[in-house]
């Protein structure tokens, strides 16, 4: 078995229910380690997610799982008050998650929520988070072209990603507030995904790694991504030597899903790590590989996630779990409850 940690993975709904194996036929064909389910918080239930996390790690014990604080009501300045951000953090800290997911800072998500990252509700979370150590993955922005009608792929249109009516906020205005997210909190322990949407100025990510040091970036595609890396390749040759401690595999791979295309990706972000080839790649370029050595690719594929998170996953505290499922049930549906139940009967 090879060591590698798939940072960033999700369950993204229930679906029929085969999502506690669906991941194995992946670790068995790619090699690999042990993986990092996250939860897709807001896009859907936070809490039906986070219960299917826990389950995916009472089934699977080399499981790691991040998970979402739920937003009960939106505005948020509704929340009740034993459901605000710290509480929820607590107990699924309690519970035996490894850490925190946020999808907060994605444009469609931001815009829901209606406040911005720096908000008094959110900002507490922040400082527990940093207080305790705790590992923080946060989504926040997209690519900068889906802002712009004559560069926003039809696929990000179609799946409502294009922001293109002065009702979002901008890139700017995001990138701003996640790096004011920094200046507050100068020790979190963050995780940006999908290199934060900086592969054009990374000159920008640089300076934020002087400055703060527990900050890292994912490697989870953006195909648009490897298209810089592949345009700078010299400077980007450079810069996973130079921050490869900084930088975290992962790829995005999703259930359900077709695994033939998620096994693409993962052999598309190895194989640009691991050897200097030239293969097909996003939008059909061509895309050389940086060849790294071992140790800067052993940091990258496992290592840089274990410094952060830990070198072996968190136990599920049964009785926390159990308390959890019962106290925000009112936000399931009854067809969510009856799948539930033998989960329940069978794991607690």
């Amino acid at each position: 078995m090879r060591k590698i940690i798939d940072s960033h993975i999700h369950i993204r709904d229930w679906a029929d229910g085969t999502f506690l194996t669906y991941f194995d036929e992946y670790k068995e064909k790619e090699n690999i380690s042990a993986l990092n389910i996250c939860s897709i918080p807001l896009a859907t239930t936070s809490v039906l997610n986070n219960i299917m996390l826990g389950f995916y790690k009472l089934a699977n014990e080399s499981a790691y799982a991040h998970a979402g604080v739920e937003f009960i009501e939106i505005p948020i300045d509704n929340m009740p008050k034993d459901m605000d951000a710290v509480t929820q953090y607590k107990e699924l800290m309690e519970i035996g998650f490894d850490g925190i997911k946020m999808l907060e800072g994605k444009p469609s998500e931001h815009k829901r929520i209606g406040k911005n990252l720096n908000c008094d509700f959110l900002n507490s979370l922040y400082r527990e988070i940093e207080k305790d150590g705790t590992h923080l993955l946060m989504h926040s922005n997209d690519p900068d072209e889906f802002w712009d009608v004559d560069r926003a792929p039809d696929w990000a249109i179609e799946r409502g990603w294009a922001y293109l009516d002065g009702t979002y906020a901008s890139y700017e205005e995001i990138k701003r507030q996640t790096i004011k997210i920094l200046e507050d909190h100068p020790n979190i322990k963050m995780t940006l995904a999908h290199f934060f949407f900086l592969s054009k100025n990374p000159e920008l990510l640089e300076e934020l790694f002087q400055k703060y040091p527990n900050l890292c970036v994912d490697l989870t595609p953006g195909g648009e991504m490897y298209v810089e890396f592949y345009n700078r390749y010299d400077y980007y040759k450079e810069f996973f030597n130079k921050y490869s401690n900084r930088l975290i595999f992962g790829t995005d791979r999703c259930y359900p899903n077709e695994q033939s295309f998620s096994n693409w990706v993962f052999d598309v972000v190895v194989t640009f790590l691991d050897t200097d080839k030239v293969k097909k790649g996003y939008d059909d370029r061509e895309l050389k590989g940086l060849g790294l050595a071992q140790d800067k690719k052993d940091k990258i594929l496992f290592g840089n996630f274990e410094n952060r998170v830990g070198k072996a996953p968190k136990k599920i505290n049964k009785e926390k779990f159990k308390a959890y499922i019962k106290k925000y049930s009112f936000v399931l549906t009854d067809a969510e409850k009856e799948n539930l139940k033998p989960f329940i009967e069978k794991y607690l």
